[in-house]
């Protein structure tokens, strides 16, 4: 019995080894075979895509080169995915379906994918070293970087280009807009809210810390889940917070929302660049990426207008009570939310980049989505009939990173799991940015953008403070002054403004129904006086003496008087507000908005003949010849010592140091490759945001000090960044990697 036993078991093993022997056998065979039809199929391809070459006499039309680059460009791609497709599915038996997702290295549901049930020996089969795995990586990229751009060629620029130029220009416009709504609505924000000083200077500078972290988010997201995605959500973010921003009530809460709006469209400038250069040909891309910075100064305009025409008018607003108010500067606020909305509307109607899909291994729906550029640009053209020639298109080969969780893991283990893998991927990216390969260049642009924006951000808004600063000193020189004047039995009903009065003794007058702007009393004396319904800014009693004097519904709270004694004398139903130490008025807020508008309108030309000059001069000298340009008008700071001259140097400053930006987003987006480019872009920018607070603490810290240090860092930093652009490589002409 025991014999019949071990006799079967030796003939099943017999059996089994035979069946394995085979299926190697066919496996190998298969492969041969299926090489060998490719190649004959290669030639075949090669042959026709040749003769379409000769009967195609369009300029327009791309053009294919017939040498050994022409095989691969529709069909050895095909040969290396039959190859990844054999290795990917090793170990599967003939007999068995396979299934569509097994072309991706995709594990069946029921299959235990990773290394279960594998001997040592099979899992190095399975999986090739990982030095190899990056080495075929790359050389996977740099066949794609060359097909891809053969094939925008092919697809040429038109219609679809110039929608998607719009579409990406509205979430560029909204950036824009960001910048400027703090500093617009903070004069009206603080009678609200009862800003201090400092309190105002964390709001205008919590919207750059938001745009940083938002920046080095979406930047990394970008790069994994994909540009059109991120970017949706990036503007839904901006957009939710913007939007509860105009309605909340507290200084925290507004903080807060305005926080979290700046989170929200950092991810605008590192995802809109990359997008839009995966859609260009190397020959349009340095003008078009340029033409497409023009959103930012419109975005500008658009705020400085909408801020001009609606925050005046504070007869747009509503209260229900004093518990909430709704005042013109709310509106403002909600209007500046357009743009960001907008883009998200139009955005939907927008593809995916092809170059991501590429990257990460789908190649259907890239090879969908450039037929439909293709398409839509032929019918723009008025060919039609033209058909998009590309079969099969190089896609970058993948490493498995799948897990199996079971059917039995909680949901909310499997989110927990999904995010720290996506975080994983996201960090590695990160990291490659700074390997040896990426290291130098990475380190030169680091110090390229924090000098940039270092200067230009500090000094963008050093320029303002400095008009603010030169309006006082003008409008201390009108100062009236009056000393040791008797005054009795008068009732002052008309607004008192930049006065000083020392001295003076004032008995039985009425002072109602008035403003006081920016007055002081100084060791005066007032004796039976009547204040009532008094409204007042920046005005102090300092050492006076009151004597049986009434205050009825009056905002001269006890700290207006400094030092003061009150004698037999009541405070009645004061009015409830802030101490406002500004002179804020109408016309100074008409002077805040044309500064805005005029500066941010006069990077119009600089725009211009950026894009103009972008592709004929090459980036580096773009860079560096209106960086030293910028350094060089910096010394004629020392000349504005009125407000009309600060306005034209900060015209001039803008004017030239716009073509430094264009070039240097165009640089950051043809030195990284494709799988790494928007985390990249991200970082450059959230070091970029660093720095410009950096820039803006420090400049605004000399207003009214000294000219020299704010001149001497600017122009240091602009000849730095000027000298170092040089040492970077030029990518004009290059593909994108």
């Amino acid at each position: 019995m025991d014999d019949d036993g071990r006799y079967r078991d030796s003939r099943s093993d017999f059996i089994r080894g035979a069946k394995d022997i085979a299926k190697v056998t066919k496996k190998q065979v298969g492969k041969k075979v299926g090489r060998g039809v490719d190649k004959m199929t290669d030639e075949y391809t090669k042959r026709s895509y040749k003769r379409f070459e000769e009967e195609d006499d369009d300029d327009d039309y791309a053009s294919v080169p017939s040498g050994g680059d022409g095989g691969y460009y529709r069909n050895d791609s095909r040969a290396n995915d039959d190859e990844a497709h054999s290795d990917s599915t090793e170990g599967h038996d003939e007999d068995d379906e396979i299934y569509e997702g097994e072309y991706q290295g995709i594990p069946k549901g029921d299959s235990k994918g990773g290394m279960d049930g594998l001997t040592s020996a099979q899992a190095q089969a399975q999986f090739r070293d990982l030095s190899a795995y990056e080495g075929e990586r790359r050389k996977d990229q740099e066949e794609l970087a060359e097909q891809y751009e053969t094939i925008l060629q092919e697809c040429g620029h038109g219609k679809f280009q110039w929608t998607l130029y719009f579409v990406l220009g509205l979430a560029l416009m909204a950036d824009g807009v960001e910048i400027f709504v703090v500093g617009f609505v903070l004069p009206s924000a603080e009678k609200d809210m009862c800003l201090s000083e400092p309190n105002k200077g964390m709001l205008g500078l919590i919207v750059y810390l938001g745009m940083m972290v938002g920046a080095f988010v979406w930047g990394g997201l970008a790069d994994r889940i994909g540009r059109r995605q991120t970017l949706l959500i990036s503007l839904s973010i901006n957009s939710v917070f913007a939007f509860f921003s105009s309605f909340v009530q507290g200084y925290v809460s507004f903080l807060f929302c305005r926080l979290a709006s700046g989170v929200g469209i950092g991810g605008s400038i590192p995802i809109v660049f990359s997008y839009y250069s995966e859609f260009l040909a190397q020959e349009k891309r340095g003008e078009h990426l340029s033409w497409l910075c023009m959103f930012w100064m419109i975005g500008g305009i658009y705020a400085s207008a909408m801020a001009w025409a609606i925050i005046p008018h504070y007869g747009w607003s509503f209260q229900m009570g004093s518990a909430y108010q709704f005042h013109s500067w709310r509106v403002f606020v909600l209007v500046c939310a357009f743009p960001s909305v907008a883009a998200i509307s139009a955005l939907t109607t927008m593809p995916e980049s092809p170059r991501f899909y590429l990257e990460n291994g789908k190649h259907d729906e890239a090879w969908m989505i450039l037929k439909q550029v293709h398409d839509t640009n032929m019918r723009a053209k008025g060919y039609p009939e033209r058909v998009f020639s590309v079969t099969t298109i190089k896609t970058v080969k993948q490493m498995d990173e799948l897990v199996d969780m079971g059917d039995s893991t909680a949901w909310h283990e499997k989110w927990r799991m999904k995010l720290s893998m996506l975080f994983h991927q996201v960090w590695s990216n990160f990291q490659a940015v700074f390997s040896p390969e990426y290291r130098r260049t990475t380190y030169m642009m680091m110090a390229v953008w924090f000098s940039m924006s270092f200067s230009y951000y500090g000094l963008t808004v050093w320029f303002p403070d400095m008009i603010k600063y030169l309006q006082k000193q003008e409008y201390s020189s009108r100062t009236k002054v009056f000393v040791k004047e008797k005054v009795e039995h008068v009732t002052f009903n008309f607004t008192l403004e930049n006065q000083v009065h020392r001295q003076g003794e004032y008995f039985n007058d009425k002072f109602m129904n008035l403003k006081m702007k920016s007055m002081v009393f100084e060791d005066s004396l007032f004796e039976e006086c009547y204040f009532e319904d008094i409204t007042s800014s920046n005005t102090f009693f300092k050492n006076c003496t009151f004597i049986a004097t009434l205050f009825y519904n009056t905002d001269l709270f006890k700290y207006r008087l400094v030092n003061c004694k009150l004698v037999n004398s009541t405070f009645l139903h004061n009015k409830e507000g802030c101490l406002l130490s500004d002179v804020s008025d109408d016309n100074n807020a008409y002077m805040v908005y044309f500064v805005s508008f005029l500066g941010t309108l006069a990077v119009l030309p600089g725009n211009i003949v950026s894009a103009l000059l972008m592709d004929k001069i090459g980036r580096l000298r773009m860079l560096a010849g209106s960086s030293v340009i910028s350094c060089i008008s910096c010394f004629f700071l020392s000349f504005g010592n009125s407000e009309s001259a600060m306005i034209a140097l900060l015209c001039l400053f803008g004017g030239i140091s716009i073509a430094s930006w264009n070039a240097l987003d165009v640089l950051t987006v043809e030195l990284y490759p494709s799988d790494k480019r928007t985390t990249a872009f991200g970082f450059l920018n959230a070091l970029c945001k660093l720095a410009a607070v950096l820039g803006i603490s420090i400049f605004t810290s000399f207003v009214g000090i000294t000219k020299a240090v704010p001149i001497l860092f600017a122009s240091g930093a602009l000849a730095a960044g000027s000298f170092l652009a040089l040492k970077l490589p030029e990518t004009r002409g290059q593909v994108l990697q």
